[in-house]
C-alpha cells in the first residue's frame, strides 16, 4: 500500500507538471511567486526557511526536511485574484519626433479595462526519511509568473497588450541530520520558462517616418503612396513573441536548532539565465514594393516587419532568506528577513536570431534589489486546530520612471490569516487568506524608449492594484 501511495504521488507530480506549464500565474513582488505552500500563506509566509516543518521545505529551506519524520506527500493549490487598471492623465498617441503629437492620425484608445484576474497556482511537494541522518525530497512548483492582459485598444497598446510568463521547476533535494542540532541541505532545479509578449505596431507611422529619415520627402511621399494615402498612417496591428527554454539552478539551507525552543534557518537559492529562443510574428504588417527607385527601401521596411526567429536572455535573480522562529507546544512566532537581486534585469532586449543579431524591440526596466520582512505566528487552540496569523512587507524593483504595463509592481503590505486542522494522526489541511495592500503606482512613459527606437506615445497616468490569495492544502504522512 505504502509503494502504491508513493507511485500515485509521483504521477500526480507529472500531471501537475503539465498544469504548471497551462496556467498563467499572476505577479507578485516583481513577478516572483512566494505563493509556494499553503501552510505558510497564513503567516503571510513570515519565516518560513525556519519554521517550515512539512515537505514544502523542498523549498523553502531543503536543510528543513530532517524535522519532517517518515514519507509525507503534499499538495497545495494557491488561487491568486489580482485586479489592475489604469486612468489616463495625458497619454498621447505615437508621434515623430519633430512634428506635434498630432502628426500620425493613430487613434488614441481607452484605459484598457482590468488586466488581471484570478489564476491557480498548484504545487507539489514529496519527501521521504531515507535514513536515520539522511531525507531526499522533491517538489514541481512555479516560482516566477507573470501575465496582464490589457484590451487590444487601449491607450498604452503599443507599449504592451499580452504579457505571460509562465515557469516550472522540477526540484529534486536531498539533507543531512549532522547533529541533533544542526541540519543541511540542497537540490537542483530543472526550470522551464514560456514567455509571450505582444504589443500593437503603428506599422503607418513607422514606414512613413523611416521613409522619411531614410530618403526625404520624395520617399515618404512614395511610401505614402503604397499605404493608401493619409489614412495609411493609421494602420496598425499586433505583433506577438513567444518563446521558451530549460535550464539548470540549485538551492541550498541550513537549519540549527537555538536551545529548547528557537530555531534558526537560512537559504539560498541561485539565479538561473534562460536563454530564450522563440518567433515574432507580425499581424496586419504592410509589405511594400521592392522594385523600382523606392525597392531597396521598401525591402528594408519589410525586413523590419518581417516574422521569424528571435532570441532573449533572462537572468531569474537569485533569492536569501535568513528567518528566525520560536516554537513551544501553545503557540509559535517566527520572523524573515528575504532579499532578492533583481538587479540583473536591467533592460528586456530582444533580438533577430541571425547573424546581425537585430533588435526587435528593447525596454529599458532598470530593476534595483529588493528585500521582504515578515512577522507571524500560530497558536495551538486544541488538538486538532491550530490559527495562523501573519504580516509582511514587500518592495518592488519597479523604479516609478521605468514602469512599464508589462508590470505595473509597486511596494505593498501584506495581512494574512489562516488555520490548520488535523484530519488524522497521520494527516491534515491547511486554509488560508491575504489580502495585500497596494498603493496608487504612476506611469510616465516616452514616446521613445531611445532616440532610435520607434516612437509607442507617452503613457501618463496612474494603476491601482488589489489582490487577494486563497489557499487550501493537504498532507499525507505514512
Amino acid at each position: 500500500m505504502r509503494h502504491s501511495a508513493l507511485g500515485r504521488a509521483v504521477a500526480l507530480a507529472a500531471v501537475l507538471g503539465l498544469a504548471l506549464l497551462g496556467a498563467a500565474p499572476a505577479f507578485g513582488s516583481g513577478f516572483q511567486l512566494i505563493e509556494q505552500n499553503g501552510s505558510g500563506l497564513g503567516n503571510a509566509y513570515a519565516g518560513q526557511a525556519a519554521a517550515v516543518k512539512d515537505a514544502s521545505a523542498v523549498f523553502f529551506n531543503p536543510a528543513n526536511l530532517t524535522r519532517v519524520e517518515g514519507k509525507q506527500v503534499l499538495f497545495s493549490l494557491e488561487y491568486i485574484g489580482v485586479g489592475t487598471t489604469f486612468t489616463d492623465a495625458g497619454s498621447t498617441r505615437p508621434y515623430l519626433p519633430t512634428t506635434p503629437p498630432t502628426s500620425l492620425p493613430v487613434p488614441l484608445g481607452g484605459d484598457g479595462g482590468d488586466a488581471g484576474g484570478w489564476t491557480p497556482v498548484p504545487n507539489l511537494y514529496m519527501s521521504w526519511q531515507a535514513g536515520k541522518s539522511v531525507w531526499l525530497g522533491l517538489g514541481v512548483n512555479a516560482p516566477f509568473g507573470l501575465k496582464t492582459e490589457w484590451e487590444p485598444t487601449w491607450v498604452g497598446r503599443f507599449h504592451a497588450t499580452t504579457s505571460e510568463v509562465k515557469t516550472l521547476n522540477i526540484n529534486p533535494t536531498v539533507a543531512f541530520k549532522v547533529s541533533e542540532s544542526f541540519s543541511l541541505g540542497a537540490g537542483v532545479s530543472y526550470q522551464k520558462l514560456e514567455a509571450t509578449l505582444a504589443s500593437a505596431v503603428p506599422y503607418g507611422g513607422l514606414a512613413f517616418a523611416g521613409a522619411a529619415q531614410a530618403g526625404g520627402p520624395a520617399a515618404a511621399a512614395g511610401i505614402l503612396a503604397q499605404l493608401g494615402g493619409l489614412p495609411g498612417l493609421a494602420r496598425e496591428g499586433e505583433a506577438v513573441i513567444d518563446g521558451d527554454t530549460w535550464t539548470w539552478g540549485f538551492n541550498v539551507g541550513l537549519s540549527a536548532k537555538l536551545g529548547e525552543h528557537g530555531h534558526l534557518g537560512a537559504s539560498y537559492r541561485s539565479k538561473i539565465t534562460h536563454d530564450v529562443e522563440g518567433t515574432v510574428e507580425f499581424g496586419n504588417a504592410p509589405t511594400f514594393a521592392t522594385t523600382g527607385p523606392l525597392g531597396p527601401l521598401g525591402a528594408g521596411i519589410n525586413a523590419r516587419f518581417a516574422n521569424g526567429d528571435v532570441t532573449t536572455q533572462v537572468e531569474l535573480p537569485e533569492t536569501i532568506s535568513v528567518a528566525l522562529s520560536y516554537e513551544t507546544d501553545k503557540y509559535d512566532l517566527m520572523a524573515d528577513w528575504t532579499y532578492t537581486g533583481w538587479d540583473k534585469i536591467q533592460a528586456l532586449t530582444i533580438k533577430r536570431a541571425d547573424a546581425a543579431q537585430t533588435v526587435v524591440s528593447s525596454v529599458p526596466l532598470n530593476f534595483e534589489n529588493t528585500w521582504r520582512v515578515g512577522l507571524g505566528g500560530n497558536y495551538q487552540a486544541s488538538e486538532k486546530f491550530k490559527l495562523r496569523l501573519g504580516l509582511a512587507y514587500d518592495k518592488a524593483p519597479v523604479l516609478d520612471e521605468f514602469r512599464t504595463p508589462r508590470l505595473p509592481d509597486t511596494d505593498r503590505t501584506w495581512a494574512a490569516a489562516g488555520f490548520e486542522y488535523k484530519l488524522g494522526e497521520k494527516s491534515a489541511i491547511d486554509v488560508g487568506y491575504a489580502h495585500l495592500f497596494i498603493g496608487e503606482a504612476s506611469s510616465n512613459l516616452p514616446n521613445q524608449d531611445s532616440a532610435s527606437s520607434p516612437p509607442k506615445g507617452k503613457l501618463i497616468g496612474s494603476y491601482d492594484a488589489k489582490v487577494d490569495i486563497l489557499s487550501a492544502q493537504v498532507r499525507f504522512s505514512f
